[in-house]
């Protein structure tokens, strides 16, 4: 298998969109439904907008012109991180291509990106635990550590 890892550009919206709808149907299938909501169109226009202007980058890995899986990562401000941060808020595998390289490979160039923006750090939240125990395994295998916490939210509609 030889995946290679593109940036994404707005045209690739459509897959990024796809595969979107994948990760949270796993996790809903992991913890339950109703925990995200997902228009599929709406999510295309939001990727296509962002990576137009920025504020999305996002990398794609292929094999051939079938994508495999995707990461995106936009820059965070925080008082606590002294500074720009990067915040990885979605990062996805297909199934059948786990275990393989290639989400290593997609967070190398998260790094490499983060660095370069001259980032103090990154930041990624996994789905709850204990179902994706294998997920946070994953990160700390790549240098993550837990630093804390659980993600709340509010609807705000």
């Amino acid at each position: 298998m030889h995946i290679r890892i593109e940036r994404a550009r707005p045209a690739d919206a459509p897959v990024i969109a796809e595969m979107v709808g994948e990760l949270l149907r796993e996790i809903m299938a992991a913890i339950g439904p109703g925990v995200f909501g997902f228009d599929p169109a709406a999510t295309e226009v939001r990727a296509r907008a962002w990576l137009t202007d920025g504020t999305y980058t996002v990398w794609i890995a292929r094999e051939g012109s079938d994508a495999r899986g995707f990461l995106a990562v936009y820059e965070s401000y925080a008082l606590y991180a002294e500074g720009k941060f990067g915040t990885i808020p979605e990062l996805f595998v297909r199934p059948a291509f786990r275990s393989r390289g290639v989400g290593a490979g997609l967070l190398a160039e998260a790094k490499g990106f983060a660095r370069g923006k001259g980032w103090s750090r990154l930041e990624v939240m996994t789905p709850p635990l204990p179902p994706f125990e294998r997920t946070l395994a994953f990160y700390e295998r790549h240098g993550f550590s837990v630093s804390g916490g659980r993600k709340l939210k509010i609807e705000l509609g």
